[in-house]
């Protein structure tokens, strides 16, 4: 994985806890804490989502979380924004497709 140990403005990183996530059925090391973006280009994966007319791919442009180019499905919820969404131990994420769609359970049509 390469990250940005020590940072010549913002210091050493922390110790941190590592958690694994799932990536389009890939497993992967993660920092507990750190954005999901960065987990993905720590990993070498730039597309997050592809244009739903197009089918253009799309990674991480403002990284602030003012635009919607790094959304994805995480845990089923289409649109979330990677690069201020923290990564969590046994997130599932997926590239989106589109403008994504929800996962249904049978609670749902209750």
């Amino acid at each position: 994985m390469n990250r940005i140990m020590e940072h010549p403005i913002l210091g050493k990183m922390e110790d941190k806890k590592e958690v694994a996530i799932w990536v389009d059925g890939k497993i992967l090391k993660a920092y507990e804490g750190e954005m999901i973006a960065a987990t993905l280009l720590a990993n070498g994966i730039k597309v997050c989502r592809y244009t739903r007319k197009r089918k253009e791919p799309r990674g991480v442009f403002c990284a602030i979380g003012r635009c919607t180019d790094c959304v994805m499905v995480v845990d089923g919820i289409p649109n979330v924004r990677t690069c201020i969404t923290p990564v969590r131990d046994g997130m599932k994420i997926e590239t989106q497709k589109g403008l994504g769609s929800w996962e249904r359970s049978e609670k749902d049509d209750e």
